[in-house]
Parts: structure tokens; sequence; C-alpha cells
């Protein structure tokens, strides 16, 4: 690691056991910030998204390199003997342990939370699952869209008076990857000062429930139950997209000033200043009626033309982009929110980490590991003997007794 891109938590070594999406989002972030992580894999296939696609470019899945950049690959069976040995002596020398298996299994590997910090107690032990490390359901299989459905995400998800959707990216497994990545930094600051690790349970059920937090709030304060609604159903109004003569996009007023500068520059004063629209509660109660005379205005002029006048009145507002506009959004573009994958011609991408700092303003971006790429330098630096690791490598499959694997 060059010392451009060193960051706050360069040192701390991280054993990734993890796999899929949610793991290696929050390994992934953590290597951002200057940890190393050692991604161990199944020998022959490695991380489950390593088959995900299409797409593929040059063999290499987009979502798979979309989530572990700037780590070391290692192929281990820990379900062997010498594999056991060797997570052991990870164990023993590293920081952080982050893995997704089911709760259910975790005893059956030796990789349960009382064994792990048995063996080192300041270990910081990080379990991301779909439901918890406890609770009547912690060992059901969780995904994205299970923890969706559950968390009443999708229930006002999608078109009004159609019925639920997904939201259509991997938001459960990304935003538990974040929740996840801020435990472990912050449990990093308390093992430098005390020397103490400790378990961090993260599931994602529980980071779906805190993104519903304002709905369920509302809801149990009395707000009827919410449906699918095109994005129309808000606290605010009016806070909603709308059909521009040339495309969709979305309005943000935000508050009663707001609202009275959209009605200004739409040419709608009197709406401005009813009485019985001054506040939020009277808007809402007025929505579909306010809604429908703002659309009719909206529909004159192109996205364009109404992002301009919207800027000049400070009133937020923005295109609903497909993702060929997105990656040439000239802002996106200006803070570097897409960054090539080296080695792919441009034909692989990661996204910026959502966040910058100004320690560290060049951003680490190594490639993703190919399959077992760092196993030998990893156990050679664990202190086993060249026989042991000759040995090792030809029980994974990256050497044959014959030929040693290229």
């Amino acid at each position: 690691m060059s010392a451009q891109s060193a960051g706050p938590l360069s040192g701390l070594r991280i054993i990734d056991l993890s796999t899929s999406y949610a793991g290696p989002t929050a390994t992934m972030y953590l290597a951002d910030l200057g940890a190393d992580v050692i991604k161990v894999e199944r020998p022959g296939s490695g991380d489950d998204a390593r088959a995900w696609g299409p797409p593929f470019a040059d063999g290499a899945s987009a979502w798979f390199a979309s989530a572990n950049r700037n780590k070391r690959s290692i192929c281990l069976d820990i379900r062997s003997a010498a594999g056991r040995k060797v997570l052991a002596r990870l164990i023993d020398s590293s920081d952080v342990l982050v893995q997704n298996t089911n709760p259910a299994k975790l005893v059956e590997l030796g990789i349960d939370p009382k064994s792990v910090l048995t063996r080192n107690p300041r270990l910081i032990y990080c379990a991301l699952s779909g439901f918890g490390l406890d609770g009547p359901d912690a060992h059901l299989r969780g995904y994205d869209l299970v923890a969706q459905a559950r968390s009443g995400l999708m229930s006002v998800t999608g078109e009004l008076g159609r019925s639920p959707q997904r939201v259509s990216t991997a938001l459960s497994d990304i935003v538990t990857g974040i929740c996840a990545a801020l435990a472990v930094s912050a449990a990093a600051v308390r093992q430098a000062i005390t020397g103490q690790g400790d378990v961090i349970d993260v599931s994602l059920l529980d980071t779906d429930l805190a993104l519903m937090a304002p709905r369920l709030a509302s809801f149990h304060a009395g707000e009827p139950e919410p449906r699918p609604s095109g994005g129309t159903d808000s606290v605010l109004a009016v806070y909603q997209p709308f059909q521009a003569a040339d495309g969709l996009m979305v309005i943000a007023a935000g508050n009663d000033q707001m609202w009275t500068r959209l009605c200004a520059v739409l040419g709608l004063a009197e709406m401005a200043a009813d009485p019985a629209l001054s506040d939020n509660a009277g808007r809402r109660r007025h929505r579909s009626e306010i809604t429908a005379r703002i659309a009719a205005v909206i529909m004159t002029r192109p996205v364009a033309e109404w992002l301009t006048t919207f800027e000049g009145a400070g009133v937020p507002a923005a295109p609903v982009q497909t993702l060929s506009r997105v990656v040439s959004d000239p802002h996106v573009q200006a803070r570097r929110g897409l960054l090539p994958v080296p080695g792919s011609d441009g034909s692989l991408i990661t996204v910026h980490a959502p966040f910058r700092l100004a320690s560290n303003a060049e951003p680490r971006n190594e490639r993703f590991p190919e399959l077992g790429a760092d196993t030998e330098s990893v156990l050679a630096g664990l202190g086993f003997s060249s026989a042991e690791i000759e040995s090792m490598l030809i029980e994974v499959g990256l050497v044959t007794k014959e030929k040693p694997h290229v």
C-alpha cells in the first residue's frame, strides 16, 4: 500500500470470511480507509459473487468487482484440518474478523463468537446475517429481497394503486455493509485504547428497519398505514416527481418558504396566498388538488429550463436520470464518483465510497484480487514453511504436484 493511500485504518488487519455482497461491501469500505483485508475464499469457486452475471468483463463479474477492490485473496478450506490451522493463525494475528455465515452453522465451523474470542480476546468479531445472531428466526437465510419484504420497505414502494415492489438495487446489502463498517471502525477505536475486542451483530432486517424509521414512527403515532404511491406519499407536500415536456423530474419543497417560492415561479401566487395551504398539514390535506395544478404547469416546459428556474428560486429539484445519464453527469465526474478498475480498459468501474477524507484525498483504488492470488504470500507471512505452503496450495488446488498454477 502506498503512503498516498495509507488511510486512517492503516495497520488494521481484517480477516474477511464473507461472501456475496453485504460483507464484501463492509470490508471494501474498511480497505478504502487503509485496512489490510485478507479475503478468505472457498477453493475452486471462491466468493459466490464471482459467478454473478452477466455482465462479465474479461471473465470477471461486474458485481464482484464492485464490492472487492483493495483486498488480498487466499483460498482456504476451513472445514479441513490444514485450513483450520491457517485460520487459527490468521485469527491470532488479526484485529477484525468479518463473516456472514448462517448463525446456525457457526459452532460447527468453529467460528462462533465464543470460540473465536476465547482464542483472541482483543479481536473485533463482526457477524452479518439476515436476521441477527439471536431471536426465533436467527437460523433463517436472509437476502436483500427477503429483508425488503419483511421490514415493510416493499409495502410502501411502487406505483400508486399497484402491488409492492423491491427497491431495484442491493439496498439492504449495501447499507448493511456501511453499518458494519461504521461499527467496526468504532470498535477499532475502543480496541486501540483498551485492547478489548467486541462482537458486532448486523442484520439485513435491522438495516431495513432503520431505513423505515420515519415511516414506522409516523405509523406508530397514528398516521394511516402507507401503501405504494409512486413517490408521492410523503410527510411533505410538495415532494414528488412531475412530468415535464421532455422527461421526468422531482421537486422537493421542504418548508413553507420553498412552497411560497415554488408557487411564485410557477405563476401560482394565489396558492401561496391561500391560508388553507399556508402550512404543510394544509397542503397534505389538499395534496391531490395542488399537485394537479402544479403538474399542468410543469408539463409546459422542458426539464432543463425548469432546473434553471428552480435553482434561481432556491427550490430543490432534479431530473430523474437513467444510468446512462448518471455516468456522464458532470458533478458525478467532477467528484470522481466512478472509479475505473485498474487493468480493465474502462470496461469495469467501482463506485467511490460515500465518504471523502481531507487527510486521504487520493482514494485507494487497487484492482479486485484474482481468486487465491495472495495465498502463498499470506501463508509465508504467517510463518508456514515452504513444505507446508506447498502442501496447502495443493490441497486448495492452486498448484498440482506436476505443474505449478500460474
